[in-house]
């Protein structure tokens, strides 16, 4: 394999002071990490590191090589051309950067589309500069299409080896295969290499699945800042905002659907209520309720990623 160091390069600003941050933060940092272009169900990841991104002040530390990484025929980059001539070119950035939180706690956030090949050279260096800037916890972020009802409270599945930074939370599955994605190749060879890292994944109800869900988005967060410290009460004000307003416009959206729409919701409202009763009582599932496999999970999985192709 190629030395994945030429897949990035650093920022000499930045990485300066990152090393002055870590002088003051012995017990490392914390590296969100999101890529677009995959699953996310509701948009949950993005609109997380877009409120990120706008919110809180950062500084680039790090830049991999897009020109090798994505596959420009696949998703085109925009040009814009005003009147006789091309005028800006919007070139894909996959960047580490140093962000502050609201009481000026470092983090790092890696994002930027998901990579179209070179998966392992790229996992490789993203260990590397989670080495090389001491991060402590590595956690990733992003929706998955579930059965569950919008007017419920969201669901969270952890994965990961610190899944106990997330008590209360377990995941709903035995065993279930499904596409691959550099995000979680990332987080099955930084666990291997014996660092620690935390999967956050946002049950949205798959009837918005492909609509922005504020609500996903708050939840992933909430349980992000719980793990970690970090103090993001700008961030999660915004996407509280809009969670608001989405579940009213989805609410009167289903209020003036037809009887299929509503049928489908209140059976799903049965399903969670009578599961979450069960869990309540000590016992794994209610009677009657039928959960979805693993065969049928993977199924959505796959249905809703060919479904994100088919717009593209």
């Amino acid at each position: 394999m190629l030395d994945p160091q030429d897949l990035y390069e650093w920022e000499p600003k930045g990485l300066a002071v990152v090393d002055m941050a870590l002088a003051q933060e012995s017990a490392g940092l914390v590296m969100l990490y999101h890529f677009d272009g995959y699953i996310d169900a509701g948009e949950t990841g993005e609109q997380i590191v877009g409120k990120l991104l706008d919110t809180l002040p950062h500084q680039v530390v790090a830049r991999f090589d897009h020109d090798r990484l994505v596959d420009y025929r696949a998703r085109r980059p925009l040009l814009t051309f005003r009147r006789d001539r091309w005028s800006e070119y919007e070139a894909p950035e996959i960047d580490v950067r140093l962000v502050q939180d609201a009481t000026g706690a470092p983090f790092l956030l890696l994002s930027g589309p998901e990579p179209d090949v070179e998966w392992e050279r790229f996992a490789l260096a993203v260990q590397q500069i989670v080495e090389r800037l001491g991060v402590r916890l590595s956690v990733n972020f992003h929706g998955i299409p579930m059965g569950v009802p919008h007017t419920r409270p969201v669901g969270i599945t952890p994965h990961g080896n610190r899944t106990d930074l997330m008590p209360g939370h377990r995941s709903p599955f035995d065993e279930a295969q499904v596409p691959g994605s550099a995000e979680s190749l990332i987080e099955f060879r930084l666990e291997e290499s014996g660092h620690d890292v935390l999967g956050v994944a946002a049950h949205v109800p798959h009837y918005v699945a492909r609509s922005s869900y504020p609500d996903a988005a708050l939840t992933a967060l909430e349980a992000i800042t719980a793990a970690t410290g970090l103090v993001l009460p700008g961030v999660a004000h915004s996407l509280r905002t809009e969670a608001r307003r989405t579940q009213d416009e989805i609410d009167r959206q289903v209020g003036e659907g037809d009887e299929e729409l509503v049928s489908l919701v209140q059976g799903l409202e049965h399903q969670y209520d009578a599961v979450a009763g069960a869990a309540t009582r000590g016992n794994l599932v209610a009677e009657p309720v039928d959960l979805p496999s693993a065969d049928e999970i993977g199924l959505e999985f796959e249905r809703f990623l060919a479904e994100r192709e088919g717009d593209v």
